[in-house]
């Protein structure tokens, strides 16, 4: 039989191998409602082009989706994003963003699956959609920080005053960022890397 015509399976492109360095990788899911920047986080961090699955808004999701922000917003994360990043020659991260849109929730546990820790996308102007994010983690043993993502118009408050309003504890890191900047989401991951090795050394668990 002739595969002449057939085209060619494309092999890994070199950005997507990993450094012959690596020894060790983790999985760490960015997690929040519709709209907090999950998607441009780790586009924003990753050291690869990133896989999203995002599909155009359309009008029938009004009354079903939290849409908050679509009038800019014309597309969402419908399965998940993912990226990757080195966070030292010897260490990988494999980061997974995750739906917004509570229709699509179910998928989350899929994606806690494995996960060494997470980061939490927050929105000042819509914090009450953080409590069944937080919720779902701590049901699940997940270890978390929070990052507030700083949008222009969104109200601005003391991290004191935020850890009261989402009734965290005190040794839960609480951390602003700008997710559309790399160096700032790598920040969050790092905070988020020394959480758990602060963990990890006092056996403690969230």
């Amino acid at each position: 039989m002739d595969f002449k015509g057939s085209d060619t399976i494309p092999g890994p492109r070199a950005e997507d191998q990993l450094p012959h360095t690596a020894q060790a990788a983790a999985k760490i899911v960015i997690v929040g409602g519709f709209g907090v920047g999950k998607t441009t986080m780790v586009g924003s961090v990753s050291e690869i082009t990133p896989l999203t699955t995002e599909e155009t808004m359309t009008q029938a999701g009004i009354g079903v989706d939290d849409n908050f922000g679509s009038a800019t917003k014309t597309a969402t994360t419908v399965a998940m994003d993912f990226g990757r990043i080195s966070i030292t020659e010897q260490l990988v991260l494999y980061l997974f963003g995750t739906p917004g849109q509570q229709r699509f929730w179910f998928l989350w546990n899929g994606l806690f699956e494995g996960a060494l820790g997470a980061v939490v996308l927050i929105d000042t102007r819509r914090l009450e959609v953080s409590f069944d994010v937080m919720g779902r983690l701590e049901e699940r043993g997940v270890p978390f920080v929070v990052a507030v993502n700083s949008f222009p118009d969104a109200p601005r408050y003391a991290i004191e005053e935020l850890r009261t309003a989402l009734d965290l504890t005190p040794d839960i890191p609480i951390i602003e960022c700008d997710a559309r900047r790399r160096a700032s989401s790598r920040d969050v991951l790092m905070t988020l890397m020394r959480f758990l090795h602060s963990l990890a050394m006092t056996g403690s668990r969230p």
